[in-house]
């Protein structure tokens, strides 16, 4: 009997799985996701209206919908508790938006918090009433207006309708207010709505100073006549700009001449981390001040500061490429490890990136970056964070990258980057993870790829007793099966995905992330 009394390792599960064959777009043999799946790893990458190098935007959303749809009609509350795991931890606002709304035109029954816990910031209301009104008609749901009005009161202040109520939009703020009849917290949002309305059907509307001081400030500073506007910004730029809430956009419209040294040195103190790794180039290009430099710095490498900014690695990777200047390379190092803080450090470790042809397509539309740069970025970190770590390449054919000991996780990035088209452009993964492999030096390999493989299903990887797949694209074909036995699949652009590996690396089962 003694057999039966070792200690056996049994491979925990995972939440991502498998159920049946399919082929991949390559027409590698690979694996068919369950439903709860496949939502999940869409979801996690779905950017609303935007081709990918397989699918449409228009079969991409159909695919998205006809999933919300049938999980809602087997599994409501997955649905229900996927829409703010996306927007809050994943950082996707057009999939937590197409979720919630589709969540309650399937039937799901408490709407009203979903809808309310996927708007998360000021002009979501207003989109998730547009995105019905595109998608379902002009009537609203009870549980569309409640939600949404829920979220108006959490979410409308006097800064957000200075940023996000422009004359321009289709749904303004007055019209969420109109159909959904939020009911105001205080006296201060009663004006603020008050006021809201006002500006959208009068030309009058003037905000009462002692009850709305932000927007009265604004109209104050937008009175100022064009040939005083420098004098004020000389001697009351920075307390001027933030007492009326004032973007470094609004500036630029405002200012005479436009943006100098001193309009962008008045504003950086009011600008929030996204902002400013935007705008580097421009404050060298304007030759800010060396203290404003090191205010900039300040900012961008506070732990806090990053958190709030909700920043993907790879916006920071995309900043660093337009940085001009040593000191923002440098500081942007740091930021890039702040937004990065879940990608675990994994010792003996084999990364592999996908750099198919499929891999260089861009993110979005009005995005530089490759789906093939965000898998560099992730990678480049992980292989900074563990010993004895190894990385390869693949496309057609497959290579190892040397990456100069102690070099940043930037400058990696760009010395992987700089390979990009070296293995061709076809996607043969499996062959590379069999070539490069090798047992008595990794226990794991963790694969950046949109999962698509032309050898799906041909190569033998039996030796290789763990795979986390890291899926950049959520196409619904897998190349290896998922759920357990050392086959694990993860989805996103954030590093919040990694924290399902922390658990199965301690050997335990893992579940949804929420």
């Amino acid at each position: 009997m003694a057999k039966f009394s070792k200690t056996n390792r049994v491979a925990p599960s995972a939440p991502v799985k498998t159920s049946g064959a399919t082929l991949t777009h390559e027409r590698g043999r690979g694996a068919a996701p369950d439903l709860e799946s496949e939502l999940f790893l869409m979801a996690a990458t779905y950017l609303a209206g935007e081709d990918t190098f397989y699918e449409s935007a228009d079969e991409r959303e159909a695919r998205f919908v006809e999933l919300v749809r049938r999980v809602v009609a087997t599994n409501p509350t997955f649905v229900a508790r996927l829409a703010p795991y996306l927007r809050n931890k994943l950082k996707i606002r057009s999939a937590s938006i197409v979720l919630a709304a589709e969540y309650v035109a399937a039937g799901g029954e408490r709407g009203r918090p979903v809808i309310d816990a996927a708007l998360q910031r000021g002009d979501e209301p207003a989109e998730m009433i547009g995105y019905w009104h595109s998608r379902h008609g002009r009537r609203l749901p009870m549980a569309v207006k409640r939600g949404v009005a829920d979220a108006a009161v959490r979410l409308y202040n006097e800064r957000s309708a200075l940023r996000y109520d422009g004359l321009g939009r289709g749904v303004r703020m007055a019209d969420v207010i109109e159909l959904t009849h939020p009911k105001a917290r205080d006296a201060q949002q009663s004006a603020l709505f008050t006021w809201l309305l006002d500006r959208r059907h009068h030309d009058d509307a003037v905000a009462d100073p002692e009850v709305l001081p932000m927007l009265a400030a604004a109209e104050d500073l937008a009175a100022v006549p064009n040939d005083e506007r420098r004098d004020l910004l000389d001697e009351r730029g920075p307390t001027a700009l933030a007492e009326a809430g004032t973007s470094w956009e609004r500036l630029s419209g405002w200012l005479p001449g436009g943006m100098d040294a001193a309009a962008w040195e008045a504003v950086i103190p009011s600008m929030g981390v996204m902002a400013l790794i935007r705008n580097l180039r421009n404050f060298d290009e304007k030759g800010i001040s060396p203290a404003a430099v090191e205010t900039v710095l300040g900012r961008i490498t506070d732990a806090d500061e990053v958190a709030k900014a909700r920043l993907f690695p790879y916006q920071v990777w995309a900043a660093y490429k337009h940085a001009p200047s040593d000191n923002w390379k440098r500081a942007l190092g740091q930021t890039l490890e702040l937004t990065a803080r879940n990608i675990p450090a994994l010792d003996r470790t084999l990364v592999v990136i996908d750099m198919s042809g499929s891999m260089q397509a861009r993110v979005s539309n009005r995005s530089v970056m490759s789906r093939v740069e965000v898998a560099a970025v992730m990678a480049a970190v992980t292989v900074k964070r563990s010993a004895n770590a190894d990385i390869a390449i693949f496309g057609h054919t497959n290579q190892r990258v040397k990456l100069r000991k102690g070099a940043s996780v930037l400058g990696s990035v760009e010395r992987l980057v700089s390979m990009i088209g070296v293995v061709g452009h076809a996607t043969y993964g499996h062959t590379a993870i069999a070539a490069h492999f090798t047992p008595r030096k990794h226990d794991r390999v963790v694969l950046f790829t949109d999962d698509q493989m032309h050898d799906a299903g041909s190569v033998n990887l039996s030796d290789v007793p763990l795979i986390y797949t890291v899926d950049l694209a959520g196409y619904r074909p897998r190349s290896l099966p998922s759920g357990g036995r050392g086959r694990y699949t993860l989805a996103g652009f954030s590093d919040a995905m990694f924290s399902l590996v922390h658990t199965l690396e301690a050997g335990l089962d893992a579940d949804w992330p929420f």
